[in-house]
């Protein structure tokens, strides 16, 4: 009796995936376009961004695993216990499970011959990352979610992943020059750098009962990821 519901809920849905979508694309774009050099072609960007969806599984089968591992030692009521959870589990689970699909998606790449195309590359896997995880979000909390990860959580990501592509490109640009030690090096900070940004942003989001300075940290992330970008695209060299 209720089947007359059904187009107008599959409308819905529709409109909640295409609103948890948009945002993450209209990223990928931006950073695309600001490829002054040599665009990627279609074929890795799509890799990529599978990437980064599948990279969102592993953060969660991690996530899941170390959080039962915190809950046995140490006590919800201690301040470390939100510290652990999000500077270590929460945020290098997910940057790490996002830095694992990267290096495996385009290390190796023919294509990876530009310092700025470690931006590009990293970026594509946050923002699928993300955009994975805003349409789940999305689809269990409704449109109201929708536009509040658009303007927080998924740029957001895209800054992260602008942090880790700066240090991954120069990672490859020293593993070019036959600098192990140096590629290593960098290769530490393209995890370390958005970890700590990310533990931040999850931290001062959700202990921290001031609103202020969650939006100054959102402002300065968003301000200094634009600078990089610009930046990076400008003074972009091959490899």
């Amino acid at each position: 009796m209720f089947y007359f519901l059904l187009p107008a809920l599959a409308s819905y849905n529709i409109i909640l995936v295409i609103s948890a979508v948009v945002p993450a694309l209209f990223l990928m774009i931006k950073v695309y376009l600001s490829d002054r050099l040599e665009k990627e072609s279609p074929a890795i960007l799509w890799q990529l961004t599978k990437a980064g969806v599948f990279s969102s599984l592993i953060a969660l089968v991690a996530e899941r695993i170390l959080g039962v591992l915190l809950d046995i030692t140490v006590s919800q009521q201690s301040p470390l216990y939100n510290v652990v959870l999000y500077f270590v589990i929460v945020a290098f689970s997910e940057e790490g499970a996002k830095y694992f699909m990267l290096r495996r998606s385009s290390w190796s790449s023919p294509e990876f011959d530009c310092q700025y195309d470690g931006v590009v590359y990293s970026v594509f896997v946050s923002l699928g990352f993300a955009l994975w995880e805003n349409i789940s979000y999305v689809m269990a909390y409704g449109f109201g979610t929708a536009i509040i990860r658009a303007l927080t959580a998924i740029p957001g990501h895209a800054c992260f992943g602008v942090f880790m592509g700066v240090f991954y490109g120069i990672a490859k640009k020293y593993d070019y020059l036959d600098m192990r030690g140096h590629s290593k090096v960098f290769g530490i900070l393209s995890v370390i750098v958005p970890a700590l940004l990310h533990g931040a942003y999850d931290y001062i989001a959700t202990v921290d009962t001031s609103a202020w300075y969650f939006i100054v940290f959102v402002a300065i992330l968003f301000i200094v990821s634009y600078i990089l970008v610009g930046r990076m695209s400008r003074n972009d060299r091959y490899i």
